[in-house]
């Protein structure tokens, strides 16, 4: 925490000397989730996500970007259309953070240093990195913790419209889907070796979850002299 507190320090000390433009905001809206337990209905927010988003604009077409997001992921059989989920009445909830760091891309050339309001949709990809708490159901279907985390890696694909609506804010509403490398955040995988025989679902499917909401960032920094990557 300190060093991060120290980066960002530098960012404002420097911003004046530095011919890039920057963006730091806010990011809030919804999750859910789509794996072997509950609804596998794929844009359908039913937990409240909020965190904080920074970019490093790059050219009038892409810049770097680094967020922190924090979430609860929920699970319920009983509002699944699967009748033999409904009927095995699984259920989760567990909060995750998620740390998240790649490239966004525009479609069009978005230069915030020329006059008028401009948009544009763009696409945002990286890795991701969700750190959740591990748990599995019993041979009874009872929620139990195995007071362990893990970290769940993954691959974000965002796609999004964003617009200026003032010479330093931005608006956007992005949806992003979020692949992951593990089956563990539904607890369909017990994390401990020893309780292997209660995985459950399918195994050659990885868990899911989406983000859907708005970012409002703030943009600093001297007219940029864009570079060639």
């Amino acid at each position: 925490m300190r060093y991060l507190f120290l980066f960002l320090i530098s960012i404002f000390l420097t911003q004046n000397t530095n011919s890039q433009i920057y963006e730091i905001g806010v990011f809030a809206g919804g999750s859910n989730f789509i794996g072997d337990v509950g609804s596998t209905n794929y844009i359908s927010p039913n937990q409240a996500a909020f965190g904080a988003i920074f970019k490093w604009n790059r050219s009038p077409r892409h810049s770097f970007r680094a967020s922190i997001i924090f979430s609860d992921l929920e699970g319920i059989d009983g509002k699944s259309d699967d009748p033999r989920r409904i009927q095995r009445g699984y259920s989760f909830n567990t909060s995750i953070l998620e740390i998240s760091a790649g490239m966004e891309f525009t479609f069009w050339d978005f230069d915030l240093h020329t006059i008028g309001i401009k948009g544009t949709p763009y696409l945002y990809t990286g890795i991701t990195a969700a750190n959740h708490d591990n748990y599995f159901f019993s041979q009874t279907g009872d929620y139990t913790a195995e007071n362990t985390n893990s970290w769940a890696y993954g691959i974000p694909m965002v796609l999004g419209y964003k617009s200026n609506i003032s010479s330093h804010l931005i608006l956007a509403f992005e949806i992003g889907a979020r692949y992951t490398f593990s089956d563990e955040l539904d607890g369909s995988v017990p994390d401990n070796a020893d309780r292997e025989a209660l995985s459950f679902g399918n195994t050659n499917s990885n868990d899911w979850y989406v983000f859907t909401g708005i970012t409002l960032t703030y943009t600093f920094g001297r007219r940029p002299c864009y570079c060639n990557f």
